[in-house]
């Protein structure tokens, strides 16, 4: 019998996020990683109908092919976390939440730490409830 992952990735957030990003998307590797620019090539644990394309919003548990970065990392997939996105997304207190970019946080294992040891700009509120660890090592939670 297969061995069940250990990442918690299905845990609920107080919000309810936007279909932000596609698959293809390219976005921000926001930490110091070593990673600069990725592209978003699968959604972990995402939830999609019959013949529609898949999606990643907040807080998505997503795997990332690096375009742009260290040479040793270039090409190389990843497991990342979705930490802020453009496309505005309603919190459960009524107000509007939206990034000026589309950005990642890379994940070392499966547990959900991350590689990098510090993010650069905001984490949104909702990456906090649902990756502790993440959000530990980011600037400051908006």
């Amino acid at each position: 019998m297969a061995k069940k992952s250990t990442i918690i990735s299905g845990k609920a957030i107080s919000a309810k996020p936007t279909r932000g990003l596609n698959i293809g998307s390219v976005v921000i590797a926001s930490d110091n990683s070593g990673a600069q620019i990725v592209r978003i090539t699968g959604v972990k644990g995402g939830k999609s109908t019959k013949k529609r394309q898949q999606y990643a919003k907040v807080a998505d548990w997503v795997k990332v092919s690096v375009r742009k970065g260290k040479p040793d990392m270039k090409g190389q997939v990843f497991d990342a976390v979705v930490i802020r996105q453009k496309r505005p997304y309603r919190r459960n207190t009524g107000e509007r939440v939206c990034f000026e970019d589309n950005a990642v946080a890379i994940l070392k294992d499966d547990k959900g730490n991350p590689k990098g040891t510090q993010i650069k700009g905001p984490v949104a509120r909702e990456v906090q409830e649902r990756w502790g660890s993440v959000a530990k090592i980011a600037q400051f939670v908006l």
